[in-house]
């Protein structure tokens, strides 16, 4: 109840006395646009033909394709591309996503860096929208808003969820700063990635690396990322734990954060938003249980019982396709399940010694 509404009620009373506008101008500074790559030649012609659309001075616009040490033939078509200004960055042994982006932030000229997936697409406008939020000086990286598109080539609408997290951003946002980015499609000052962590997630430790040099992260609507949703719910839970394992590892290496004397407000929001949200799937066991234990003694827990088996039942039968007659309705317990059991599996493996620091491309 904290996590996902007490969190958010406080924001809002918050955001009644503290007001953090984003003071956007428009700046041309020099800009290099990182994508980092394994194994895409599928994929990449594409990514680079859109970055080559980017409506943004092509003097000041420099674009790094890092290869992880990529086999198949990634590189030779990056390297065809090399008269356009595309310049291939290739690691000499598998380390990482994290890694092979560092090996290009140590070339990158820019000093604002920007960093997308090879499976997100921008609209043309998409670098100079995200760069513009850096005329404020508060600003240390800006995160851009996801948007899923159908097979068909058609833009979902924003489901539940999705609305859910742009509201608590937007709320974090105007009381102090965000508490992560979108991994797809970010940008930060180059000060920002001088302590450049190759074996932790970039997208969340960017944002903390701002907040521990005095500077804060901010989301821009206007700056959207767009790419092909993971049709494959198995493979769509697989992501989603990896990208929890990654976030609980930088977490862990940045319990100083913690510390509201230091940090203040954004410790609170680090500790509300990331770590009660983490631990949400061991609250609705223990809910579920402790309720078993309390049927007898009052009429209001065999109330509470109904209505939770009623929620777990509404998420197995939405999982079921063959099912559909509500399914608007009913794909909410089901998605708020799988992505606390993702959370707890996420747990598990990371108790287990997992960090996932080499990667493999989510195939969309």
């Amino acid at each position: 109840m904290y996590a996902y509404i007490g969190y958010p009620l406080l924001l809002i009373l918050l955001s009644k006395i503290r007001n953090r506008t984003i003071k956007k101008g428009k700046i041309t500074p020099n800009v290099s646009f990182i994508i980092t790559a394994y194994n895409e030649e599928k994929r990449i012609r594409e990514k680079i033909e859109d970055t080559l659309k980017q409506d943004y001075p092509k003097d000041k616009l420099e674009v790094i394709i890092a290869s992880d040490c990529s086999d198949d033939g990634t590189d030779e078509i990056v390297r065809s591309y090399e008269s356009q200004g595309v310049r291939l960055v290739r690691a000499i042994e598998r380390r990482g996503k994290e890694a092979t982006q560092k090996l290009a932030i140590d070339t990158a000229k820019g000093e604002i860096l920007v960093f997308s997936d090879v499976a997100t697409m921008l609209s043309s406008n998409g670098v100079k929208n995200i760069v513009r939020n850096f005329n404020d000086p508060t600003v240390g990286c800006v995160s851009s808003v996801d948007r899923f598109v159908d097979p068909d080539g058609q833009i979902s609408g924003e489901g539940a969820y999705v609305k859910y997290e742009m509201f608590l951003r937007n709320l974090e946002m105007k009381v102090n700063t965000l508490v992560g980015l979108s991994g797809s499609f970010f940008a930060a000052r180059k000060v920002v990635c001088q302590n450049w962590a190759t074996d932790l997630q970039s997208d969340f430790n960017t944002l903390l690396n701002s907040i521990k040099i005095g500077l804060r992260g901010v989301s821009d609507s206007e700056s959207i990322g767009y790419y092909k949703n993971i049709i494959d719910e198995k493979k769509e839970f697989d992501r989603k734990v990896r990208t929890v394992i990654r976030g609980i590892s930088v977490f862990m290496k940045s319990l100083s954060l913690l510390n509201p004397f230091r940090y203040g407000l954004f410790s609170w929001q680090l500790f509300s938003h990331k770590l009660c949200r983490w631990l949400v799937p061991f609250a609705m066991i223990l809910v579920l249980v402790s309720n078993l234990f309390l049927i007898p003694y009052h009429e209001m827990y065999k109330g509470i019982m109904i209505l939770q088996v009623l929620f777990y039942v509404v998420a197995f039968v939405s999982s079921i396709r063959k099912i559909l007659p509500f399914k608007s309705i009913m794909k909410i317990p089901f998605y708020f399940v799988m992505a606390n059991l993702s959370i707890l599996v996420a747990w598990y493996r990371y108790f287990k010694g997992e960090r996932l620091i080499t990667w493999e491309p989510s195939k969309r």
